[in-house]
């Protein structure tokens, strides 16, 4: 668990190491990103100086009729009978029509827009408009002009003669202004503009181009901005365009807002003046139509002898009504004579005949009558026999009574059924005359319709042609200006606050950009980091670049390599331990390829370690290429005598360095023929053994180890070895040299060291005094990031005040 928080540790501190690197990286160029801002924003200022701007030119209108544009608008009048209801006229026709290819040509020839002026200034050309001290004008157009495109140059010499110059510059006369000049595409006639009668008239040079006018039409048509205010809710219709000349985006707006309106004008009084001339060609065929239908419908009423169809098949239905009401009721009362009749006859004088059934009079009073002697013998009867004379008279009365109610019946029933014929004829009389009604009705509804339909009609036609007279009487523009063209007075290119924005993001990223490159390029060793993330060396320390190449470590040395040399040897005594016996200390110097510093480092390091007060043997091993004379003045013998002779004395050949009380150097000597030869022999061991014995440290400068062996034959006798790196110099992907060493462990104690740093970059490894020095502090030697602190005159002017204050 402690060794994965470890990992964890050790890797976020890399990442904010890398990140800490790129952006001092960066930091240290500060002046260059300066620089560049500054040059990137006087460009931005001379571009905006020299640039020409565009300005935005709008106006705001009102559609003011919806039935406009299209079939829609054409028929508007006759909208309402349906006869258009897949088209439908709205305010997205009229931007359309804004648009519209013909009316921005429209526009263009109305204003000559195709013919241009401009003013030779002295650092640019300038485009004019009414402000041209010319004006030009073309008769006997060729049949060609509106499709080609030309140029030509007018130089006033006076006030009253002009140099005429083509296309190339080449001059072709001088004329007269208003006078007519024969060209290719027709007369030209040079005259002074007269919108500038009021100024002096300018004799500056202006060239005038002539386009083709489809040209012209796609480059206005492209620029217009034809947008609905507020779709949903208003037909307000904003204009606009972008143009480098004010008064011409002024003046194209207007003017196409006017030829709009003029088209629109012209197109409604078109349409009324047709719409006139067929309605009263209509009217006329339908008054002759309509008078043939009444004339039918008064034939059709005479024959049929009716008034009204519907009145009358009222009355017949209400006749037809009563009359069947009346079978009803006839029927039902010779019913019941006939059930009385039947009663009656088996009447036996004991038992009532039913009253009330029937209205006769006669028959009713009898039938009363009869049911009272009924009554009147029955009750007699119960104190007397059928025998009694009594009975016997109350029976034949009986009898003489209902012979007389039979009769009665008989002729009742004989009257009703007379009247029941005589109302079924009646109503089968009236059956037949319903029956014809609904032919009459519908040959009288087919004559009433045509007749409703050419009536509406003919009214329709007379609303519509009072309704086009008015609309030709007073013709309106199609839509309302409610913002005439307006020109925004700030460009709308080059915008000031982009464009310096540009600039100065330009300036930063044109340095940003150079440095990223050049370090994606840069495929040498620059810093620690480069080391460290390639090898797994331990890394003993770096060296910054020397001011003075050849110059040795003295006493009174501050130079951030003497102060980097002093680092190096206090970190060599956590590498090398205490050697058996006390023997010397020996540090072997050596690096890949010839030129990375070993020889410097081993000089100085040697130095560093005498001027502690130690015995420094530097002994010079490289004896192919040997150095050390460049630092020192040196005999020319030393290893390679003592190596190739018998009787040479190792103390004769060390030199003790003037300025050192313990320096001594064993130069290399001689350049032998067979140096790999003489490091194979067994001097070498004798005299490892006997310095060793007599010094406190041997510093060994020895062959770079890609190109010979000579290291690897004598890094027996070293305690420890130093590889040297030179920054800026050995190819990163070198370093699998020294980890390939390292792994095979043929180099004892192996380290490796940074050399020809850059002390003053932000993202290096550097070294310089502490702020304090020279006011009792002392000084330091600083390792991390970030620049000198001696280097940055305000931090110490700072801290000088307040060590003063203090």
């Amino acid at each position: 668990m402690q060794n994965n928080k470890s990992i964890e540790s050790n890797d976020l501190s890399q990442s904010q190491y890398n990140i800490k690197e790129q952006l001092g990286k960066y930091l240290f160029n500060w002046k260059w990103f300066a620089l560049s801002a500054i040059v990137c924003l006087f460009g931005a200022f001379f571009y905006l100086r020299y640039a020409t701007p565009t300005y935005k030119i709008d106006a705001r209108i009102l559609i003011k009729d919806d039935k406009r544009g299209g079939v829609a608008s054409e028929m508007s009048t006759f909208a309402d009978l349906g006869l258009l209801g897949g088209v439908k006229s709205n305010v997205d026709n009229e931007i359309e029509v804004l648009k519209s290819r013909t009316l921005v040509k429209n526009t263009i020839l109305a204003l000559n827009l195709n013919i241009t002026y401009f003013k030779e200034g002295r650092l640019k050309t300038t485009q004019a408009y009414k402000n041209s001290p010319i004006k030009v004008d073309f008769i006997n157009k060729s049949a060609d002009f509106f499709d080609r495109d030309t140029s030509f140059t007018v130089k006033p010499k006076s006030l009253s003669q002009f140099d005429l110059l083509d296309g190339k510059l080449k001059k072709t006369g001088t004329y007269s202004f208003g006078e007519t000049v024969k060209c290719r595409f027709g007369n030209v006639v040079v005259t002074k503009n007269s919108l500038n009668s009021g100024k002096s008239f300018e004799l500056s040079t202006v060239t005038v181009r002539v386009l083709g006018i489809e040209k012209v039409v796609n480059s206005y048509q492209g620029r217009l901005k034809v947008d609905p205010a507020n779709k949903m809710t208003t037909s307000v219709l904003t204009l606009s365009i972008v143009d480098p000349v004010k008064e011409i985006g002024v003046d194209f707006i207007n003017t196409l807002i006017k030829q709009y309106n003029d088209d629109a004008l012209e197109d409604k009084n078109s349409v009324t003046r047709n719409t006139k001339k067929f309605i009263n060609e209509r009217l006329k065929n339908i008054t002759d139509e309509l008078d043939t239908v009444e004339f039918g419908m008064v034939a059709f009423k005479r024959a049929n002898k009716i008034t009204d169809i519907a009145s009358d098949a009222t009355i017949f239905l209400q006749a037809s009504n009563q009359y069947e009401t009346e079978i009803i009721s006839t029927g039902t009362k010779m019913k019941i004579v006939d059930f009385l009749i039947e009663n009656v006859q088996k009447n036996t004088n004991k038992d009532v005949i039913p009253v009330n059934m029937i209205e006769d009079g006669d028959a009713s009073q009898l039938i009363y009558t009869f049911n009272k002697k009924v009554n009147d013998r029955s009750r007699v009867l119960q104190s007397a026999t059928e025998e009694n004379q009594t009975i016997r008279n109350y029976d034949g009365e009986l009898n003489d009574l209902r012979l007389s109610i039979l009769r009665t019946l008989k002729n009742l029933k004989s009257t009703l059924g007379i009247k029941l014929k005589d109302l079924n004829a009646q109503e089968k009389l009236i059956s037949g005359k319903i029956s014809e009604i609904p032919a009459q009705e519908k040959v009288s509804r087919g004559i009433s319709r045509n007749q409703q339909i050419k009536e509406t009609l003919y009214l329709y036609l007379l609303q519509k042609r009072e309704e086009n007279a008015i609309s030709l009487a007073a013709t309106a523009s199609n839509s309302k200006i409610i913002d005439s063209a307006y020109p925004n007075p700030n460009p709308v290119f080059p915008n000031r606050q982009i464009i310096y924005l540009i600039g100065l993001f330009l300036g930063f990223l044109i340095p940003f950009l150079v440095i990223y490159v050049r370090d994606l390029l840069n495929s040498k060793i620059n810093n620690r980091h480069d080391v460290e993330s390639r090898v797994t060396i331990p890394f003993i320390g770096d060296v910054p670049k020397s001011e003075t190449h050849d110059e040795l470590i003295k006493v009174n040395s501050r130079s951030s390599s003497a102060e980097a040399m002093r680092i190096i040897r206090t970190n060599l005594d956590f590498i090398v331990n205490d050697t058996p016996d006390g023997l010397a200390k020996t540090i072997f110097m050596t690096s890949t390829f010839p030129k990375e510093g070993k020889t410097f480092i081993s000089v100085n390091l040697a130095g560093t370690f005498a001027l502690s007060g130690k015995k420094v043997l530097l002994v010079g091993l490289d004896i192919r290429n040997p150095k050390l004379d460049e630092y020192m003045n040196l005999p020319n013998r030393g290893v390679t005598t003592f190596l190739s002779s018998k009787d040479a004395n190792l103390d004769d050949l060390i030199v003790k360095l003037d300025g050192y009380d313990n320096f001594y150097v064993l130069p290399a000597g001689v350049i032998p023929p067979n140096p790999a030869e003489l490091l194979l022999s067994d001097k070498v061991a004798k005299m490892f053994d006997r310095v060793k014995k007599e010094y406190d440290y041997v510093i060994v400068d020895t062959a770079p180890v890609s190109l010979v062996t000579d290291t690897l034959l004598i890094a027996k006798y070293a305690d420890s070895v130093i590889y040297v790196v030179r920054a800026n110099f050995l190819d990163k992907r070198m370093l699998r040299i020294p980890q390939t060493l390292y792994e095979e462990k043929k180099l004892p104690n192996m380290s490796i060291l940074l050399n020809d740093t850059h002390s003053k970059k932000g993202y290096g490894y550097g070294y310089g005094y502490g702020y304090g020095y020279g006011y009792g502090y002392g000084y330091g030697y600083g390792y991390g990031y970030g620049v000198e602190v001696k280097k940055d005159p305000w931090f110490v002017t700072f801290m000088n005040k307040f060590k003063r204050k203090s």
